[in-house]
This record gives C-alpha cells, sequence and structure tokens, in this order.
C-alpha cells in the first residue's frame, strides 16, 4: 500500500509474538492484492482498465469497502471521492513537479471525477466506471480498513493486546488487560520531535490526514496530496486532521474528508457522527477539538 507497517502485540514470548505477526502480514498482503491500484492483476486495476466498456465482477470484500467509500461520498457531497484518483495523471508528489497543472489539465481531469458514475450492482456484485479513463483507489480508507483487519484476526487468534499502525492509522486494543493502555501521540506539524496531544487508549482507533509528509513544493508553495475532488487542486486551510473513533476505515475516512471540508464544515459534518470525535490544525498552527473530543477520548480509554 505504499505505506509502512508496524504491528506491536503482547504474547507470552517472541517466538508466539512473530508466529502472530506473520499472520498478519498475510492478511495485509492479501487485502494489497485485492485493492492495490498499483498492481497489474488486482480487482481495482481491472475495474480501472474497464472503465467506460464494462463492468468488473469483484469479491463481495471489495463490493463491500467501495460501497462504504461511496457512503462518505453521499455524506460529504462530493468532499471524499475514490474517483480522485485520476487526478494522479496531473499531480506528482514525489518531489517531480515544478509547475502547477494548466487550467486545461484541470478541467480535463475534473471530467473523469465523480463517485455518482461508480455504478454497483449488488446481484452480481459487479463494479462499473460509467466514463473512459475514469479511476478509483482506496488511499483514503485502504490502510485503515487492513488495520482493523489485522486487529481483528488477531483477537480472534486470542492475542489480548497490540497495535497494527499502518504509517499512522492505528487500530488498537486491551482485553482482559485494564492496565495495558496504549499512549499514542499526535505529532506538531510545525515542530519535529513534537507532540500536539497524548491520547490514551484501550480500545478503538486513531488516524492522521496531512500535509506535511506528502506533498509537493512548487515556487516555494507547498501543495497537499489530499485533492479537493471539485477543483482538482489540493486541500487547504487544514495542516493535519487526527480522527478517534472504533474502526480505523471509518476514522480514516473521515480524517480525509475533513481536510477537504474545512473547518467549519468538518466538524458539523462529524456532529452528526457522535462516536467519532477529532482533532484539527489549521495552516497558521491553530488546534480546534470537536466538542466530544474529551468524550470519545474517555469511552476509548476503558
Amino acid at each position: 500500500m505504499g505505506s509502512k507497517f508496524d504491528i506491536t502485540i503482547s504474547a507470552v514470548d517472541s517466538l508466539q509474538a512473530e508466529r502472530y505477526i506473520d499472520e498478519v502480514i498475510t492478511e495485509i498482503t492479501r487485502i494489497e492484492n485485492l485493492i492495490s491500484d498499483w498492481k497489474f492483476d488486482s480487482q481495482v486495476s481491472e475495474i480501472n482498465r474497464m472503465a467506460g466498456k464494462q463492468a468488473v465482477k469483484v469479491d463481495q470484500e471489495l463490493f463491500d469497502l467501495t460501497q462504504r467509500a461511496l457512503f462518505f461520498s453521499q455524506i460529504t457531497d462530493g468532499a471524499f471521492d475514490i474517483s480522485s484518483a485520476a487526478m494522479d495523471k496531473i499531480w506528482k508528489f514525489d518531489g517531480s513537479m515544478k509547475q502547477l497543472p494548466s487550467k486545461e489539465e484541470l478541467i480535463k481531469a475534473i471530467e473523469k471525477v465523480g463517485y455518482q458514475n461508480i455504478i454497483l450492482n449488488p446481484a452480481d456484485t459487479t463494479v462499473f466506471l460509467k466514463k473512459e479513463g475514469m479511476k478509483i483507489g482506496f488511499g483514503a480508507t485502504g490502510k485503515g480498513y487492513a488495520a482493523d483487519k489485522g486487529r481483528n484476526l488477531m483477537q480472534q487468534m486470542g492475542v489480548k493486546a497490540g497495535i497494527v499502525n499502518a504509517s499512522g492509522d492505528m487500530a488498537v486494543w486491551s482485553d482482559d488487560i485494564p492496565q495495558k493502555k496504549w499512549r499514542i501521540g499526535i505529532n506538531n506539524p510545525f515542530k519535529n520531535n513534537d507532540i500536539t496531544e497524548v491520547v490514551t487508549l484501550c480500545n478503538g482507533a486513531i488516524t492522521t490526514s496531512g500535509d506535511y509528509e506528502k506533498f509537493a513544493e512548487i515556487a516555494s508553495v507547498r501543495y497537499s496530496h489530499i485533492m479537493n475532488p471539485k477543483t482538482g487542486m489540493p486541500a487547504t486551510g487544514l495542516t493535519s486532521v487526527t480522527v478517534i473513533g472504533p474502526s480505523a476505515e471509518t476514522a480514516n475516512g473521515f480524517s480525509t474528508s475533513l481536510m477537504v471540508l474545512g473547518r467549519k464544515e468538518g466538524l458539523r459534518l462529524l456532529k452528526k457522527h457522535p462516536e467519532y470525535a477529532c482533532l484539527m490544525i489549521t495552516d497558521n498552527g491553530r488546534v480546534y477539538r470537536s466538542k466530544n473530543f474529551k468524550k470519545i477520548k474517555q469511552i476509548i480509554t476503558r
């Protein structure tokens, strides 16, 4: 998934720990082979190749993942959109970009973006992209989903406590070990090795979306890798958004959505989903928390 995964667990000895961790690595690899749009033989790559041509039958797992992503598009009025993956043709965040895309390039790219053109057929679990050149990608929820699945797998195997950390998107648990609480630091994006806040978790998830690690710098201006699907330009106004709640996949969807929606609209959206809370850091360094942030912290600390 183009990301570093760290897996930390409680076990009797290192041999047992390695055996459990290998099982999780196998599961994460399986998910990557299913959803990666960089792997030629993945089902997502097949969907993208068949855009504008025909529907592609997919596993129920991928169908459900796509359906949940479309739910985020609906509740954000398109601020979250997995078809924004088509933007990778005009935006590069590997240090190679030297100038902004032209107006014509932006218009052409936006024409290929639109969650309304992702057609799901539950009767035969097919996915169809209506426009040729469309593309979907799960960069916004895939890592969180893999973290959730890794946590679930280890809980099923009887592992009592651990963290699956997908480059900052974390699923944590501490079953039957009440004294074991994981302390997760939220980075200060403006100061290296500085922590804005520490969240103590027993069972839950915490994810962060931001523009301070992956970005393009053009003419001394930093452009986030998180795109606004409606403009074709990177999101602005917020430097990072951290979301806490039960599921890493869902928290990941919210943190990405809030980066695009901005502070006011983002807080208004999250208020409708009280099992999740957020901490936002603006471009000028101001910190905002949703009103339920303290309450949700207390719930997932138990």
